[in-house]
């Protein structure tokens, strides 16, 4: 089958690689109708994860039709179509009866190394290295899926694959990182990046009931998205100063919640934050904290810091505006089938806009290559790369 591969920092090919096998009787293999190029991979393709290996496929943001069913597996049928989780979940380990799908205890193949990174494992995750178990991932024409019979959900009959992809990842991403900032509605939130994780973002915290939604970004197109999504204020953070702005826009008082949606590889930075990232860059890490530091020192006193955004190691953080100012930090890789459900309603109502910010479609992941470029480098207006392979 065709699947795309890295290979290295920057070197994202469309190769030939067999095709994957029931391992497990409760596996399913499914035949990939669309997948899509997430903020995140690039994370791999510049190289910014450990312990990706050569030849290793890509992608976490996939759906698709059951073609073969482990001999344990009943909950889905050959000829069903299906949202897949990025992350796996075994059902049955402590966490997953709490509901934490994120840090099953048992999915990730490669625990040991998650826990001498983290201090205890995560959950197994489709494309996304060997510290998350190694699964091959849904950039292909077929995947197959491990304890399929606790997080993928059968997609409605009649609903297009576009309308449900985003359940996959982002959507819920976007709703966790606005249910974290605890919106009982009237509130003021300011939102760093206007991607496609910001995107739904915005739209959660709309229908969660904030009364003022500050974004900040610099991109037209994304700027575009994010007023279409809700946004009442846009700051431009290449033009304007962000602090001064956001005091502006609440009168002093700051925002009640802010939420961090750009992570590792945040652009720009001004005045200290700026200075110390780019030193912090050549001695000690890859990451780069702008948008964090800017929402740290934006949001008001006693007020909540969400990061939806990925950080995959040690970042230089003022913990003093933390502690002083009395914040509260919520974050954590989505845990996705939390929210399956109430989301697939959300846009079964139409409350919830799935597909408009998708602005790069292909039926060939031979234009995988570069159409990654194209989404790294934000050429040609792009915001959101789907592939319907099959």
């Amino acid at each position: 089958m065709k699947a795309l591969c890295w290979h290295g920092k920057g070197d994202i090919r469309c190769d030939t690689v067999p095709d994957p096998q029931i391992e497990d009787p409760r596996d399913v293999i499914i035949k990939v109708s669309s997948c899509a190029i997430c903020g995140s991979d690039l994370h791999l393709m510049d190289g910014l994860m450990p312990t990706m290996e050569s030849g290793d496929v890509l992608g976490h943001e996939f759906m698709g039709e059951v073609v073969e069913t482990g001999s344990g597996h009943s909950k889905f049928r050959k000829g069903d179509r299906i949202v897949v989780p990025f992350n796996i979940n075994c059902g049955e380990c402590r966490q997953c009866k709490l509901g934490n799908w994120s840090v099953c205890e048992r999915s990730n193949r490669n625990a040991h190394m998650a826990a001498a990174q983290f201090g205890y494992t995560t959950a197994g995750l489709f494309g996304y290295s060997h510290l998350t178990g190694g699964y091959a991932g849904g950039q292909a024409e077929y995947v197959r899926v491990p304890f399929a019979d606790v997080a993928p959900m059968k997609v409605p009959d009649g609903m297009d694959d576009e309308a449900a992809l985003f359940l996959t990842d982002i959507l819920p991403t976007g709703w966790q990182g606005a249910e974290h900032c605890e919106i009982q509605g009237g509130e003021t939130i300011a939102i760093w990046g206007a991607g496609p994780v910001g995107f739904f973002t915005i739209q959660a915290a709309k229908i969660m009931g904030a009364e003022r939604i500050i974004v900040i970004e610099t991109v037209p197109e994304r700027i575009a998205l994010a007023k279409r999504a809700g946004a009442t204020d846009v700051i431009d953070f290449a033009s304007e100063d962000v602090f001064e702005r956001i005091k502006e826009i609440t009168k002093g008082q700051g925002p009640d919640a802010v939420i961090d949606c750009v992570g590792m590889e945040a652009s720009g930075g001004h005045g200290l934050s700026g200075l110390l990232t780019t030193v912090q860059e050549k001695l000690t890490s890859t990451e780069r904290p702008m948008a964090l530091a800017d929402a740290i020192k934006a949001v008001r006193p006693c007020g909540i810091v969400s990061v939806p955004g990925v950080y995959g190691g040690p970042i230089p953080i003022n913990m003093g505006s933390i502690v002083q100012k009395g914040l509260t930090m919520k974050s954590g890789q989505t845990h996705v089938k939390r929210y399956l459900e109430p989301l697939l309603k959300l846009i079964e109502a139409g409350k919830i806009d799935t597909s408009s910010l998708i602005t790069h479609r292909s039926k060939n992941l031979e234009d995988g290559p570069d159409l990654y470029k194209t989404f790294r480098d934000k050429q040609d207006g792009c915001v959101k790369v789907v592939f319907h392979p099959t």
